[in-house]
């Protein structure tokens, strides 16, 4: 992977140039973290307005998941680095772009691929690596999925293999369940494909997102792997509604988590955030998923830690020094749009939120509210992990989206 010598200035023939393909809240965050150390920041999303076009040097509105579109703004823009902001893109170009020299895909192009679908990366942690999982099977037609529950045993969660978070996901109780989750896994899946995985349902304690961080360590010379505090999360329907870190783990369930998630980054290769989930029942740790980059639980530490994640994963890819000191406990809560606005819209009860004791309120821009959709989030702190919990929930309930009223005839 590219290790730039030197930093030049946006803009010019001088610049080092980082291409975000995909422009979410979280690119938005990153955007701004590169761009503190003087990168020029190009972000490509589909549509105009996407959040990380708003504080990029240089927006593009293409479809990138097209090849050869990527393909003609990567030879337009000339990046050093690819920094991959979603799943699902083209695989097989980023791999030819990274093949070929033409710029480093963050954190590898492989790491893009096998994290891009949930059987892609669960089935190289089992085979490959050996981690601890749930027992799983894939299927592509309702009969093929009423088989792989039998054999799993119910209960069992159904999920569709490309889909966004937590989109899709069934618990089944029962083979008269399983209709419903096909068609509720189809419906939320990326691209149409017509495939699900099925997974043994654990009643675990709770779940935590691990992030590790690999750089290069500056005493060495050599690319080394940071833990952040364990962050917990909760969802409801399989989206994420409040983390919180630290997140308390015994010291035997700490530790397995950390070795799990050294072992799927250092596999992935290449320098970054991995944001590796898992779940936790006693001092039991199981794989869940990983993501090759900043992760959305982990905006809390915009407020926690003295780098967030963000700061982190920049200085990552540039091979700069990690620092992943937690500086107080904290909590983020995420501000939804309950039903969609068409049109344009605004947010009222900012500065009550605001008012909250040691709250930060984050409005990620997006230009239309669809139901549910994420529009934001607050992030709190507090002596202690409730309260801070409290906090957060309290500033996000104050934050309502709406469509935006003009007056009329100036008044």
């Amino acid at each position: 992977m590219y290790t730039p010598e030197a930093i030049g200035t946006p803009l010019t023939p001088t610049a080092l140039k980082v291409l975000l393909l995909g422009a979410s809240e979280l690119g938005r965050e990153l955007a701004i973290a590169l761009q503190r150390l003087g990168v020029e920041v190009h972000a490509a999303d589909r549509y105009v307005g996407a959040p990380a076009h708003h504080v990029a040097n240089k927006a593009h509105v293409l479809d990138i998941y097209d090849g050869e579109s990527i393909r003609r703004l990567v030879q337009e823009v000339r990046p050093h680095f690819i920094v991959p902001d979603v799943e699902s893109l083209p695989a097989d170009v980023l791999q030819e772009i990274e093949a070929e020299g033409v710029a480093s895909v963050v954190p590898t192009a492989l790491a893009n691929r096998l994290t891009m679908n949930r059987e892609g990366i669960r089935t190289f942690a089992h085979d490959k690596l050996g981690l601890p999982n749930s027992a799983f099977r894939f299927a592509s037609t309702p009969e093929e999925m009423t088989r792989a529950a039998e054999e799993i045993g119910y209960p069992c969660v159904v999920k569709p293999v490309m889909g966004s978070s937590g989109a899709g996901q069934s618990y089944v109780g029962g083979a008269d369940e399983l209709e419903a989750a096909w068609n509720e896994a189809m419906k939320n899946s990326r691209f149409n494909v017509q495939r699900v995985m099925v997974e043994q349902y654990i009643p675990f304690d709770y779940e935590v997102t691990i992030l590790a961080v690999r750089s290069i360590d500056p005493a060495t010379g050599r690319e080394a792997t940071w833990f952040c505090e364990p962050i917990g999360h909760r969802q409801d329907r399989g989206d994420y509604v409040e983390s919180w870190q630290p997140a308390h783990m015994s010291e035997d369930a700490l530790d397995t988590a950390r070795s799990i998630a050294a072992r799927i980054a250092t596999a992935l290769g290449g320098r970054g955030v991995f944001g590796v989930e898992l779940f936790v029942k006693g001092d039991d740790v199981y794989f869940s998923e990983v993501s090759p980059r900043p992760h959305d639980t982990g905006m809390v530490t915009l407020g926690t830690q003295r780098f967030s994640e963000f700061d982190l994963h920049a200085r990552a890819i540039l091979g700069l020094p990690i620092d992943t000191t937690l500086i107080s406990p904290g909590a983020s809560a995420v501000i939804r749009c309950e039903d969609r606005a068409d049109g344009d819209i605004e947010y009222v009860g900012v500065n009550k939120a605001m008012a909250v004791e040691e709250t930060n309120v984050y409005l990620f821009g997006k230009p239309r509210a669809l139901t549910r959709r994420r529009m934001g989030v607050t992030v709190a702190t507090a002596e202690d992990i409730n309260q801070a919990r409290q906090r957060a929930e309290e500033a996000a309930g104050y934050i309502k989206v709406r469509p935006t009223v003009f007056a009329e005839d100036g008044q």
